[in-house]
């Protein structure tokens, strides 16, 4: 065959393959999100993040805008020596953070991780914490810190109420754990009763953190206008510092307090059934919690990859895909990482690595397929980056205009795996949170030191802010003194 025959037979190739495509890019058209939806959406969670900060109305709100007793975000002058304790899965974490105020920096002294064995994770609740406690205690003894009290950051990674810095009730077990005795019950004061049951040691102050709040605040010590904390990996939350006068569940009027949004629950209402898919409302369907954490099982890692397995499948059941084979691996849920859309997508190796999935599902995998592969995964990436903008645009905004600033000038601190290894993800969220928040000039900062060290800022915080107040309770009762040696002076 002749060159010209060649190129004559590459272009009609190019030409079905380009059809093809846009085929499927018409049959992807529910995935796309117009920016006037992305408008309505955030019309919604506005809405919604209101009922969820009521006083009377935050029971019956999907978004649970949870307080969490962080009064203010660091300013520099935290400093001394921490422990943390980061517990949210089978491993968990204890380390030991100075904090130097004259270098402005987080040293990560040492750390150690400890196994929670599947016993553990099923048995009564007071194993569990006597395990940490033994732990934290051959922690202490091989850095030789087992007679100070140190005070320590408790990251405890589950759906909890908190009622003070240092009082938080674990709502309900997920992740494996199912320990007796613990839901409904304080888990500062079980790890307390822990130690005390030891006696070879004890801990100062402790504050409690959920992992976003960590993000803002790890990141806060390195950006002083971080005010917003955002999760997008395995699941994905927010958080971000609201006027106290807003929040209708807690005392006071003065000053601000970070709020844990929860906004993975975004449409358990179903005020998000107009976007939802066939795919997603599956995805729901076939979860551990049906009904539950609408907004997430839309974006996050955990489904994002079961999303486009159910999409593949049904294209391929419509004849535009794989010839209208599947193979039993793609017929299997979960078969499909969400890990493999960062890979398919990367500039100049995707869709090699395309090829190389889809021969992993035994699976047709000519340039054609992997093109379409290719499309699916940008199709859905894009879709979750963009959802995720709204509902950052959201909080943006709205501390604009808790503030009445004409310019909003803010740090998000930033974390988990879809965001840090997608190669395109954080382009696409920053470039529509532009349009949907254009009076907000937002930073992205990624935070690379981890809850753990997030932790250690919120209990360094809580600490500086009690000697404020105990050092203007002092002045003031040295006030009342020198008034009171005038009157007498006067008499």
């Amino acid at each position: 065959m002749s060159n010209t025959q060649n190129a004559a037979v590459n272009d009609d190739e190019e030409e079905t393959v380009s059809a093809i495509l846009r085929k499927v890019e018409d049959w992807l058209q529910p995935f796309r999100v117009s920016m006037e939806t992305l408008r309505d959406v955030s019309v919604r969670l506005r809405r919604d993040l209101i009922r969820g900060l009521g006083k009377h109305t935050h029971r019956r709100a999907p978004v649970k805008m949870l307080p969490t007793f962080v009064r203010a975000t660091p300013d520099g002058t935290e400093k001394g020596d921490f422990l943390a304790l980061d517990l949210g899965g089978t491993h968990f974490r204890v380390l030991h953070v100075r904090v130097l105020e004259d270098q402005q920096k987080l040293l990560k002294m040492d750390s150690q991780i400890c196994a929670v064995p599947q016993e553990i994770m099923l048995g009564p609740g007071s194993q569990l914490f006597d395990h940490i406690a033994a732990c934290l205690s051959e922690f202490l003894v091989s850095l030789g810190l087992r007679d100070q009290v140190l005070p320590l950051g408790f990251t405890f990674s589950f759906p909890c109420e908190q009622k003070d810095i240092d009082k938080s009730i674990l709502i309900r077990w997920t992740k494996g754990f199912n320990c007796s005795g613990v839901e409904g019950e304080d888990v500062v004061a079980l790890l307390r009763e822990a130690i005390h049951r030891r006696g070879d040691y004890d801990i100062g102050p402790v504050a409690m953190v959920n992992d976003t709040v960590g993000t803002m605040m790890s990141c806060g010590y390195r950006d002083r206008s971080c005010e917003i904390g955002m999760i997008i990996g395995t699941g994905t939350n927010a958080c971000y510092m609201e006027e106290i006068k807003n929040v209708k569940r807690v005392e006071g009027e003065d000053g601000r307090m970070c709020i844990n949004t929860e906004w993975g629950g975004f449409g358990d209402d179903g005020s998000l059934r107009d976007i939802q898919t066939e795919f997603d409302l599956e995805v729901d369907r076939t979860s551990l919690n049906p009904g539950v954490h609408t907004f997430e099982k839309m974006i996050s890692g955990m489904y994002l990859g079961e999303v486009v397995r159910l999409v593949l499948v049904k294209l391929a059941q419509e004849k535009m895909l794989f010839g209208g084979e599947v193979s039993e691996a793609l017929l299997t849920p979960n078969t499909f990482k969400t890990e493999y859309i960062s890979q398919i997508e990367e500039e100049g190796t995707g869709l090699d690595r395309a090829r190389e999935i889809l021969l992993e599902l035994a699976l047709p995998a000519g340039q054609q397929h992997c093109r379409i592969l290719l499309l699916v995964c940008s199709t859905l990436s894009t879709r979750s980056a963009q959802l995720c903008a709204a509902a950052l645009a959201t909080i943006a905004n709205r501390i604009r205009s808790n503030r009445g600033l004409d310019q909003l000038h803010t740090t998000v601190g930033v974390d988990g795996t879809v965001y840090k290894k997608h190669p395109k993800f954080s382009q696409r969220l920053q470039d529509t949170v532009r349009i949907l928040a254009p009076h907000c000039n937002i930073s992205f900062l990624v935070d690379e030191d981890g809850s753990g060290k997030g932790a250690v800022m919120v209990t360094a915080v809580a600490q500086r802010l009690a000697m404020q107040s105990r050092l203007l309770e002092d002045s003031e009762s040295e006030d009342d003194e020198e008034e009171e040696g005038e009157e007498e002076e006067g008499n």
